[in-house]
């Protein structure tokens, strides 16, 4: 299967060749990582030791953070180099902190993998959540180098624990170390004959925990409020909006205003919210030019800015539970003390289920159980309060996880 693997990889690359003459998408994925080998050999140096960490995206590399501060300090005779699969997480998180270089990750052929760590040559590697790359990790366990997934989910369907995908079973013994953020996961693990497993619990607590504490200010966010009430609706997809703006236009009294960030910037898609709701309402960008008098509804049209506008909220909406795009981040508006609405899938979500049973979020399935639900919360603070701190509360009762991690790697040191 691994054969059979490679080649349709090596199929894949053709096409995706072919096609970026017709598709700017596919254009721009590959030009992005044209030059990942270029940038390791102008920056690596013989004479450095270095780290590499690999996420897919800006919500895994998020909740690396608390960690890779950690792993930062504790090596600090080493250089940390943070490796990106996606665009968005990329071009948000270029320049951070945390590395002293920040790539791209190659399409996982054996080629790349060995051109890869021939030039990096990192001393140890970390994976995030559920980045299994085949080609990556054999090289890895060729090279024995020290590897070690962090804030890992293991799901007793996940495919390499079927008969398909049994022949890539034999790469996670590339892992030195699993830490997982659950029980069930290291059970899963150990019922695999995988006993190198800890369960560290998941380090988004720790990474969301100082968000109150940041500079939140957005100028323009003060007077838009002002002493209303406000909603906001974050990563929303359109099967989120549609009930979202329903209710917006249904909505009779003034005592409330509304924020939407969508979870794509597409400016088609932006405009055609815009042209939907029927209130006054004006894009983030174009505040500072307009003279728009009290708008009632905000669309955010640019990335980095969703956690700054959760501290506004004093509800807020978490889209890709109404449809199967995927459930948002909802510890990141629950930190900041507010009742969190989402749609009826979260399934692979276990805070959220835990939230949901402890009262702090609430799921809702229809525009009637929406409408009913946000009425109920936007008429009583003191529901709000209760809700709100029932959030808080349980996020400060999980932090910590980075330190299975670090104690870890101490021992080892």
């Amino acid at each position: 299967m691994g054969i059979i693997y490679n080649f349709i990889i090596q199929i894949i690359q053709i096409i995706l060749h072919f096609l970026k003459y017709f598709n700017s998408n596919i254009k721009k994925f590959i030009q992005e990582r044209k030059d990942v080998f270029k940038d390791l050999k102008f920056n690596i140096s013989n004479n450095q030791k270095y780290i590499w960490i690999h996420v897919a995206s800006l919500g895994e590399y998020e909740q690396g953070v608390p960690v890779f501060n950690k792993i930062k300090s504790l090596y600090n005779d080493h250089k940390i180099v943070i490796s990106f699969f996606s665009s968005s997480g990329y071009n948000v998180r270029k320049l951070n902190p945390i590395s002293d270089l920040t790539v791209y990750l190659p399409i996982d052929t054996a080629k790349n993998a060995n051109k890869f760590l021939d030039l990096l040559k990192p001393k140890m590697v970390f994976f995030v959540k559920y980045e299994f790359w085949p080609n990556f990790l054999k090289s890895l366990k060729n090279r024995n180098i020290p590897t070690y997934l962090i804030a890992g989910i293991i799901r007793e369907n996940h495919w390499f624990f079927n008969f398909y995908g049994l022949w890539m079973k034999k790469y996670l013994k590339a892992f030195h170390h699993f830490f997982v953020q659950n029980e069930s996961s290291k059970n899963i693990l150990i019922k695999q004959k995988f006993t190198n497993c800890t369960v560290m619990g998941d380090s988004r607590y720790d990474r969301v925990i100082d968000l109150p504490k940041q500079n939140n200010e957005i100028k323009y966010l003060n007077n838009f409020k002002g002493n209303k009430k406000c909603f906001v609706a974050g990563s929303t997809w359109e099967k989120d909006e549609s009930l979202i703006i329903k209710f917006i236009n249904s909505y009779e009294k003034n005592d409330v205003c509304f924020i939407i960030a969508p979870h794509q910037i597409n400016l088609n898609r932006i405009n055609e919210l815009k042209q939907l709701i029927t209130k006054n309402t004006i894009l983030m960008s174009e505040l500072d030019k307009s003279n728009a008098i009290n708008p009632e509804v905000i669309i955010i049209d640019s990335i980095g800015l969703l956690t700054k506008v959760y501290s506004y909220a004093d509800i807020a909406y978490v889209g890709g539970g109404m449809g199967n795009t995927g459930l948002h981040n909802t510890l990141e508006p629950a930190v900041f003390k507010i009742p969190v609405i989402i749609g009826n899938n979260f399934e692979k979500f276990p805070e959220v289920k835990e939230l949901i049973d402890l009262k702090g979020i609430i799921s809702v399935n229809n525009i009637k159980s929406f409408t009913d639900e946000l009425n109920a919360l936007l008429n009583s603070k003191e529901k709000r309060d209760q809700i709100g701190n029932i959030n808080y509360e349980y996020i400060n009762a999980n932090l910590g996880a980075y330190k299975k991690v670090i104690n870890y790697l101490k021992e080892k040191k």
